[in-house]
């Protein structure tokens, strides 16, 4: 049996009960769901420390519109994400959200990177059940209103620079991704992003890296 810790941080229950109920009825049947609810920031940041002392969570799911902490140090989702990615480095961060403006969507892709970032407008409870378990295999995962945002910029902003065609050149000479910093002047967490965004670029949605290169081939980038 596979345990599954799981932290959901959004204001309002009966959404919470929503995705719990969608999760608990589509898991596998070697999963163990073990879910610790939150509906503002205050909770949400005691379960996340006292979680890195002790039994870390697997997977958070935190809604951006939150009511602070007393003490004003949390303010939104936005702060819990960070304050889980320091503590709870382990965890798979997934940011949902009724916000679909562009700016917003930038600014959380840049400052948290989240493993999955979902629209509440895109969602359905099927959609929400196979992020779930494409999140935990092969992150990541974003719905549709993310996904063309970031199709569109990174088409305009990056799009196959000399650096992402040397990263995708690599690991078709199968260099692993650790030991890609020893041939590109980037970290790995650096190649990693640029990774990620390779491959929403090319719609590769089962994560895996030779489907990458096999769109990359396809595409003439190899």
């Amino acid at each position: 049996m596979k345990h599954i810790n799981i932290l959901m941080v959004d204001d309002h229950p009966i959404i919470i009960e929503g995705y719990q109920n969608v999760l608990m009825a589509t898991k596998d049947d070697d999963q163990t769901l073990l879910i610790d609810t939150a509906n503002n920031c205050d909770t949400a940041q005691l379960m996340i420390n006292r979680a890195s002392k002790g039994t870390p969570y697997d997977v958070c799911f935190f809604d951006i519109s939150l009511p602070p902490s007393e003490d004003g140090r949390y303010a939104s989702g936005e702060d819990l994400a960070l304050l889980a990615k320091k503590v709870l480095p382990d965890a798979k961060i997934i940011i949902l959200t009724m916000f679909n403006e562009s700016f917003r969507i930038h600014n959380i892709i840049k400052e948290i990177n989240p493993d999955g970032f979902l629209i509440k407008s895109d969602l359905t409870s099927m959609e929400l059940a196979d992020a779930f378990q494409q999140i935990l295999k092969y992150p990541p995962y974003y719905s549709s209103t993310v996904s063309n945002y970031v199709k569109k910029t990174i088409t305009s902003e990056i799009y196959v620079d000399d650096i992402n065609r040397k990263i995708l050149h690599l690991l078709s000479q199968g260099i692993k991704t650790k030991s890609l910093s020893e041939y590109i002047p980037l970290s790995t967490s650096a190649i990693e992003k640029r990774k990620k965004q390779l491959k929403l670029l090319f719609s590769v949605t089962d994560g895996k890296d030779e489907t990458l290169l096999q769109e990359a081939r396809e595409k003439g980038y190899l």
